[in-house]
């Protein structure tokens, strides 16, 4: 997430490299463990034109390493089990896994890897990396916020950030829609993703 990224794969701009990590942030180097019951992987669909459709991953795991005097240094990955689909209704839950969508007999994990990072100044961070899904891969861009950091009651230093990314699911085949009566299509092509991610601290 802004603090992510493969070391040497990154073009830092001079904008980035003036609002690197100061000493605070510096602190925070090290390698973290995404808490499943504490984040949120979650998305937004159009329905019928008209509302918004929510859903979430509830079973996947994340690691990052963060490099708080130089956020091009750090790195992300998760692991996304696709049959963990929730989005309220088990009708519309089951037709997700179907192979009008996910496939998820067929293609059962979907996962994010980091390929570069930048800071863009204050706690905003941006990071970009690679998105496989239905066995298709596409760069994906996500624009972060840095929440801060915190120990629990249990001696565990937590970090926090929220991310945003908007895609075109087309474009990793998720194509299946029906056309309304009124004009339009049922399900949109572009997909609201969001991200509440807490990670705790490697010992």
């Amino acid at each position: 997430m802004g603090i992510f990224g493969r070391k040497n794969e990154t073009t830092a701009t001079p904008a980035a490299a003036a609002t690197s990590a100061g000493p605070d942030l510096a602190a925070l180097t090290g390698d973290y463990t995404v808490d499943p019951s504490h984040t949120t992987l979650g998305f937004v669909a159009r329905h019928a034109m008209v509302t918004n459709v929510k859903g979430s991953f509830t079973d996947f795991t994340g690691s990052l390493h963060l490099d708080g005097s130089d956020p091009s240094k750090s790195t992300a990955s998760f692991d996304v089990q696709m049959e963990s689909i929730e989005t309220g209704n088990a009708d519309r839950d089951g037709h997700l896994k179907s192979s009008d969508f996910f496939k998820t007999d067929e293609f059962p994990t979907m996962t994010f890897r980091s390929t570069s990072a930048e800071s863009l100044g204050g706690d905003d961070y941006r990071i970009t990396g690679e998105l496989s899904l239905l066995g298709t891969t596409k760069p994906l861009t996500i624009d972060l916020e840095f929440n801060g950091v915190a120990k629990d009651p249990f001696g565990n230093e937590r970090v926090g950030f929220e991310g945003k990314a908007t895609i075109l699911r087309s474009e990793w085949g998720l194509t299946w829609n029906a056309a309304l009566e009124t004009g339009g299509v049922l399900v949109s092509d572009k997909i609201k993703l969001n991200f509440d991610i807490s990670a705790i601290k490697n010992a």
